[in-house]
């Protein structure tokens, strides 16, 4: 970025924002174009961008947190933590490019989650998701397919998908998103409880986020008739009723998808 722009934060912000990253797990290279250590990048990085770096890094400490401890407790193994690439604009990842049109995402090709730091401003203004909470459950549910990673889960499945009929591949990608709406379910219930930070409320904005991403509810909005065979993540009901098990339960072992449920 340009030391000292108009409208920006200047160098001393930008350092501050790679900072972040360094200390709290977040790849902050791709926002500020890092070579050598030295900040070469021409996008602008905005008081914005340093606020939404912080408040990822703080969450995603908070999955470690969690994680680290639900592994122990529940699975006697060890967690190995995200890493989430903060991005402005547009990046590459072995998965393909990321953007805002792709939306956050975790690549299995370099076990990363990626986030465009105006990710959490289309939530808000045009799918009507806003909040702390809301943004936090987003973060969470990425990592939480690391979590599916890690546990062997996602490769597995994805190696079906790969053989599969398209149908068949959207029907394996549903049971895979709500398990990972599931495990943020579990995180915000272990969060609360570790953290003693987050009330009604948050899980209320979660909630809303759920609902308001659900397939079905997308395509409506886009002025289109639900069409199930073409869902890749669950329908509003769904993806709410999932996160609300996770968060009811607490156990990692409840979030089978391949057991029918009532939502």
């Amino acid at each position: 970025m340009s030391v000292g722009r108009a409208g920006g934060i200047g160098g001393l912000g930008a350092v501050a924002v790679l900072l972040i990253g360094l200390f709290l797990g977040v790849d902050v290279s791709p926002l500020l174009g890092t070579s050598g250590g030295a900040i070469t990048s021409s996008t602008e990085i905005t008081a914005q961008d340093r606020e939404r770096a912080e408040f990822v890094s703080v969450t995603l400490a908070d999955t470690e947190e969690v994680w680290t401890r639900l592994f122990r407790e529940q699975l006697n193994r060890q967690y190995t933590p995200a890493t989430l690439v903060l991005f402005k604009g547009s990046t590459a990842s072995p998965c393909g490019g990321a953007s805002g049109a792709t939306g956050p995402f975790y690549c299995p090709g370099d076990k990363k989650v990626y986030l465009d730091t105006d990710f959490f401003t289309t939530m808000e203004r045009e799918l009507g998701a806003g909040g702390d909470f809301a943004a936090a459950y987003v973060v969470a549910h990425e990592v939480a397919h690391q979590v599916q990673d890690q546990l062997g889960i996602l490769g597995q499945v994805n190696q079906l998908r790969a053989k599969a009929s398209q149908q068949a591949s959207n029907e394996m990608s549903v049971q895979i998103e709500l398990m990972a709406d599931c495990l943020s379910g579990i995180w915000a219930r272990s969060a609360a409880q570790q953290f003693g930070t987050i009330d009604r409320a948050d899980f209320e904005e979660a909630l809303n986020a759920a609902r308001q991403i659900g397939d079905d509810t997308l395509q409506r909005n886009a002025g289109q008739r639900p069409m199930p065979h073409t869902f890749t993540h669950g329908t509003s009901a769904q993806r709410e009723g999932w996160f609300l098990k996770g968060l009811k339960s607490g156990r990692i072992a409840d979030c089978d998808t391949s057991v029918p449920q009532n939502f």
